[in-house]
């Protein structure tokens, strides 16, 4: 009798460890699967497979670990392109505000200045403040995962 328990323990803890082996390589190749699509640039593609990991094996620490780094690497590089596609986007709104803004000032000097020069003023310094604002929290976004993967 302890012998057919023994074996039945054993076949269990055997059966049990196979399939952990199991799901670390099925994490492994998702994860591998993931770092691909960021290095393709598909990072949306690369977020659902970490999320992927994230639902399908949350027993797998390493698999776990390395979805957290790819994720802040993922996190860093979408930011930096919306970052350089917002500093554009800010020296276009500068010189457009420049250029409205002596123009205004002119028609001030003049006083011919209208109420909807100045209204477009006001519009175009609060456009250029809102770009501002998303750059500035873009750079404090990028400190932020840098300051993260030094950790």
């Amino acid at each position: 009798m302890n012998i057919k328990i023994f074996t039945i323990l054993v076949s269990s803890c055997l059966f049990l460890a196979s399939c952990g082996n199991r799901e670390k390589e099925q994490a492994a190749q998702l994860l591998s699967e993931a770092r691909a699509h960021f290095e393709e640039g598909a990072l949306d593609a690369a977020r659902a497979d970490i999320d992927s990991i994230k639902k399908a094996f949350p027993n797998i620490v390493e698999a776990r670990k390395g979805a957290l780094k790819l994720h802040q690497e993922i996190e860093l590089k979408a930011a930096q392109d919306e970052l350089a596609k917002t500093d554009s986007l800010l020296q276009i709104a500068n010189k457009e505000l420049e250029a409205l803004q002596k123009e205004v000032d002119n028609h001030k000097a003049a006083l011919k200045a209208t109420s909807e020069e100045l209204t477009r003023l006001t519009r175009t310094r609060i456009w250029r403040d809102s770009i501002r604002t998303q750059f500035e929290t873009l750079g404090a976004k990028i400190r932020y995962i840098h300051q993260k993967q030094e950790e």
